[in-house]
């Protein structure tokens, strides 16, 4: 049990009125999520805000209390820190040596509270596919013999940049193998940019269920492009390969030029199916984040001024392997197949980036 310490909250006063149980996809890898308190204002109801701060923090309080004060001090960083805010990556352990505390030196109560943690941070959808991208990872280490690549579960390693709190503006970091989140927080508002989700293999079984952590990206990407007249093809399908991720780790703060097709050139049925293939990364964020940002990129996909672009290499047969880029204000997204250890299809990276506003610059 932790509470929240008096003056937290300027002339605010909180009381315990119930507990919640944050929804917990991850019952596959993991026992059930710990029960987190939620607190209330005395005076009145909360407004749907002044609630998801609350969520938000009593989450990552309950994680950081279940720390002993040696682990505590290793992955809470002093801000800025731009060096451990870059440390992040998709090569595994191995390759490259991450940051902070990882899953394999928690707990099992910590294990519990990490991911109560993640589940408060992100949508339903979003905790779901970091889940199921790091079951893919746990998958491949039982493939995987010999050799110095260590993959799997416990490879996976959070940290903090800035003291987490409930009004001040913190960075959440989580990844290992084709995984990174950068959850900038500041009460309610929050972004995940930038963020990797990849998965390697792209497709397993567990509990008798096919699971494909980036198969809606895969198939709306192809639905959209399929459903191209000639003529939009022909400026959607661009000329040569890209092998990896353009804007990828290490790659903060650049940008490339827009190109393909312009939003405003789809039609109405085509830009949906653009929106919802957006959608698979922002609503990685939970859903009052990820609402907000979708609003402004609804807004902005019919404006030839500042036009949204969805390019496409490679292939165009479901079922192949291809590249696509949608580039937008403030917005960056990838989706590229690797060729390393077999079947391009098996092994995708992707990234997802907000431009001026990753690691969240413009949240104030």
């Amino acid at each position: 049990m932790f509470y929240l310490h008096a003056g937290l909250i300027a002339a605010e006063s909180w009381t315990l009125d119930q507990y919640i149980t944050p929804g917990a996809p991850f019952s596959s890898l993991y026992s059930a999520a710990p029960s987190v308190p939620r607190y209330f204002y005395r005076a009145a109801a909360p407004s749907p805000e002044v609630e998801r701060s609350a969520a938000i923090f009593n989450a990552v309080s309950y994680f950081v209390s279940t720390l002993t004060p040696a682990q505590a001090s290793a992955i809470i960083y002093a801000a800025p820190n731009p060096t451990q805010q870059a440390r992040w990556s998709n090569l595994p352990t191995g390759i490259y040596q991450r940051n902070g505390l990882k899953i394999g030196g928690m707990t099992t109560t910590q294990v519990n509270a990490l991911w109560a943690m993640l589940a408060a941070v992100l949508s339903p959808e979003g905790s779901q596919k970091i889940s199921q991208i790091v079951q893919a990872d746990e998958v491949l280490r039982t493939q995987t013999t010999g050799g110095n690549l260590i993959f799997g579960t416990n490879e996976y390693y959070v940290s903090f940049i800035g003291t987490p709190s409930l009004t001040g503006k913190y960075l959440l970091q989580f990844g290992g193998h084709h995984l990174a989140v950068n959850v900038t927080i500041k009460g309610a508002q929050a972004t995940i940019a930038p963020a990797l989700p990849g998965s390697q293999p792209t497709s397993f079984t567990a509990n008798s269920r096919s699971i494909r952590p980036l198969g809606d990206e895969y198939d709306l990407s192809f639905a959209l492009l399929n459903s191209m007249t000639t003529t939009q093809k022909a400026s959607a399908v661009l000329s040569g390969t890209v092998s990896d991720l353009v804007l990828g780790p290490g790659k903060d703060g650049l940008s490339v030029l827009p190109e393909g097709i312009k939003a405003s050139d789809l039609t109405s049925t085509q830009r949906g199916i653009l929106l919802d293939l957006i959608g698979r990364y922002v609503n990685i964020m939970h859903d009052d984040a990820s609402a907000a940002k979708m609003a402004v990129i609804r807004a902005n996909l019919t404006d030839s001024a500042n036009a949204t672009y969805f390019s496409w290499r490679g292939p165009t047969t479901a079922g192949s392997a291809a590249y696509f880029r949608v580039q937008g204000p403030n917005l960056f997204i990838e989706f590229a197949p690797q060729s390393m250890g077999g079947n391009a299809s098996n092994h995708i990276h992707a990234m997802y980036r907000e431009g001026g506003n990753d690691y969240g610059a413009l949240i104030p």
